[in-house]
């Protein structure tokens, strides 16, 4: 034998090819489809956590769900999550992990206006299909400058419209207005003085509350002093139930109005007594159990809420039935034109008469949202629980 060279019997070439092949198995592993990896940015901890731990619930089961019916031709989906904290610059530093690092198609989500138009962009040049979970009707206006930009959480024009509605039967003509400072107080005060005077409506006061102030009762003071009829409310976290107590203490018994942004369970706890007789905007999610049979959302309302209080242990709210909303459209858009980005967002803007737990979504070039007024109902709280009061 020379020096440095091995002779291999016919028996050991075959037992050492078997052997490479072998190893070759092991290192490679079986053939798997490819995997549809989507993003999701919430609010989860943080004044804003009842927004945004139901959105990552209820993305996670929704994951789980359609990954045992087979996920979508044929591949796996797998959600990264990442939690803000509501912070804007957290935003923004999550956005651009979940693109550069963990290769996302689409991101669903953030909660709040203010971290849905901070990171706009960030996901927009990159041609990443964003379904924000947010409010704000600037979110996705204007819609030509930003195609790859949805929603599904009805708007704050829509909620304006119909608590003018309400208050119109109501025969109300002078109200307050007491508005967060952020985005979405922003949003929701431009509306509420833009549709006013076609309303018939006067807005006798205006004032404004920090996202973190803890006493409200100066701007309440003065809205005593004027000839309001009813105070409109409009923000998220605990501040309007803050608002809600105030008025309880200073003796102001006109009527509460909030926006739709206090419509859960949470705004009912943080608010305490206070929140008997309030009235608001929400989605049909609040009482779905007393609509009637023939409306195409109860059905799949009635499905998630199922589900999700089975699995979660805790009461259902529509914050988490935008991400279902958000999840479900990206599905039925991914299913049909793959996981390029461009192509997601040409489908998403075609899907008509969807009907989801936030309203009926009809999209389209010029509407990125889906949704019109009858999107909402109006609710009272009476003794802890939402009834319907139109």
């Amino acid at each position: 034998m020379q020096r440095g060279v091995m002779t291999v019997g016919g028996k050991g070439i075959s037992l050492l090819l078997g052997l490479i092949l072998a190893l070759g198995g092991l290192l490679s592993g079986p053939a798997q489809a490819a995997e549809i990896v989507i993003g999701g940015l919430f609010s989860i901890t943080g004044p804003q956590s009842y927004l945004g731990e139901p959105e990552r619930n209820t993305l996670e089961m929704a994951v789980a769900e359609i990954n045992a019916k087979g996920g979508i031709n044929g591949n796996k989906v797998k959600a990264v999550i990442y939690d803000d904290e509501g912070d804007a610059n957290k935003a923004r530093l999550n956005a651009s992990k979940l693109i550069d690092k963990d290769k996302v198609i689409a991101i669903i989500g953030p909660s709040l206006t203010p971290t849905s138009m901070a990171i706009i962009d960030i996901t927009q040049p990159a041609k990443i299909p964003l379904i924000s979970c947010a409010a704000g009707v600037n979110i996705t206006s204007p819609v030509q400058e930003r195609p790859f930009v949805f929603k599904t959480a009805q708007t704050g024009q829509m909620a304006v419209a119909r608590i003018y509605q309400y208050l119109q039967k109501k025969d109300i003509k002078k109200i307050a207005i007491i508005t967060v400072s952020s985005s979405f107080g922003v949003s929701g005060k431009d509306q509420l003085v833009a549709q006013a005077a076609k309303a018939g409506l006067e807005i006798v006061a205006q004032e404004v509350f920090g996202e973190k102030d803890t006493d409200m009762t100066p701007q309440l003071t003065k809205i005593r002093t004027t000839p309001a009829q009813a105070v409109i409310c409009w923000g998220t976290g605990p501040a309007p139930a803050i608002v809600a107590k105030n008025m309880k203490q200073l003796g102001l018994t006109i009527p509460l109005i909030q926006s739709h942004g206090a419509a859960s369970k949470k705004f009912i706890e943080y608010a305490g007594d206070a929140a008997e007789g309030i009235i608001l905007p929400a989605g049909k999610i609040a009482v779905y159990r007393d609509l009637p049979d023939s409306d195409p959302q109860k059905s799949v309302i009635k499905n998630y809420v199922e589900k999700y209080e089975a699995k979660f242990k805790t009461p259902v709210s529509g914050f988490g039935g935008y991400a279902y909303d958000a999840f479900n459209l990206l599905m039925h858009a991914v299913g049909k034109a793959g996981t390029d980005g461009t192509k997601i967002a040409q489908e998403l803007q075609k899907i008509q008469n969807f009907p989801g737990v936030s309203g009926v979504f009809n999209l389209s070039p010029e509407d990125h949202n889906g949704l019109g007024p009858d999107a909402f109902v109006m609710v009272k709280i009476e003794k802890g629980e939402w009834k319907l009061v139109e």
